[in-house]
């Protein structure tokens, strides 16, 4: 038996993401002797959506796969570089659409990497369950360890999909709520699960965002322009080693760094 170490870096926001990212990945991959990072960079581009600057700037970190979610579109440079790079967007998704929803990273010990979007509170999409089970059965084909983020608003809807696909991958990490939980554990049928791996990026502001805005909406029940926060940089992350041969996960490990 032969283990692999993954890490899943949780929603990078804005430029404090970014910078908390390039300056810190490489040390971390090294002290924790990573062989594959995964990273959430739905929020790279000023808190929205992914530019191809902010993509290049992710991978020369360290990653090796870039999973997306609900602000997938929400900077229009993604369309010029969505279907080229190790990038993937949720799998639910309409058909036709530009992107890919799974992924593998080569090497020794191939990782399939597969992005589903929840639907409880979040935006019409297709069937997650659906969808991410016939996904999976398509990467069982070319990788025994799979990790699957999926990015969901409700914690039940997190942990029913986990259970739905225990013993068929390797890891579901949820993202999405910028809140990293404390609930990591390994399921009865080897798939390691935690309900959010929390966000990389400022945690001055409100989930990323500045608060005086973030407040005013809340309290004057009007629009407001949000922008990124300033100031003090966080990293959440999580490291889950897994057997190669049976694509199990044997531990899952979370990750929170001041900067």
């Amino acid at each position: 038996m032969s283990n692999i170490n993954i890490l899943f870096v949780g929603d990078v926001f804005g430029r404090t993401g970014r910078e908390v990212l390039s300056q810190n990945l490489p040390e971390i991959l090294k002290e924790y002797n990573i062989d594959h990072c995964i990273v959430n960079g739905e929020n790279a581009a000023h808190g929205k959506g992914l530019s191809m600057q902010c993509a290049d700037e992710i991978f020369a970190a360290g990653a090796d796969c870039i999973t997306m979610g609900n602000h997938t579109w929400d900077n229009n440079d993604i369309y010029q570089f969505i279907d080229d790079y190790a990038v993937i967007r949720p799998v639910n998704f309409a058909e036709g659409l530009p992107g890919k929803g799974y992924y593998v990273i080569d090497g020794p010990c191939p990782v399939g990497v597969l992005s589903v979007q929840g639907r409880v509170y979040m935006e019409p999409c297709d069937n997650p369950f659906e969808s991410a089970y016939n996904a999976v059965m398509n990467l069982r084909s070319e990788a025994s360890v799979i990790i699957v983020d999926f990015h969901a608003e409700a914690t039940a809807e997190k942990a029913a999909l986990a259970y739905y696909l225990d013993g068929l991958v390797t890891a579901v990490v949820g993202t999405h709520t910028h809140v990293q939980t404390a609930d990591e554990r390994i399921l009865e049928q080897g798939t390691a699960f935690i309900s959010d791996v929390g966000m990389t990026g400022p945690h001055n502001g409100i989930i990323g965002m500045d608060r005086t805005a973030v407040i005013n909406k809340f309290v004057r029940c009007i629009p407001q322009k949000f922008r990124p926060a300033e100031g003090k940089g966080k990293l959440h992350a999580v490291v889950i080693k897994a057997d190669t041969e049976t694509g199990r996960a044997e531990e899952i490990k979370r990750i929170s760094l001041d900067y």
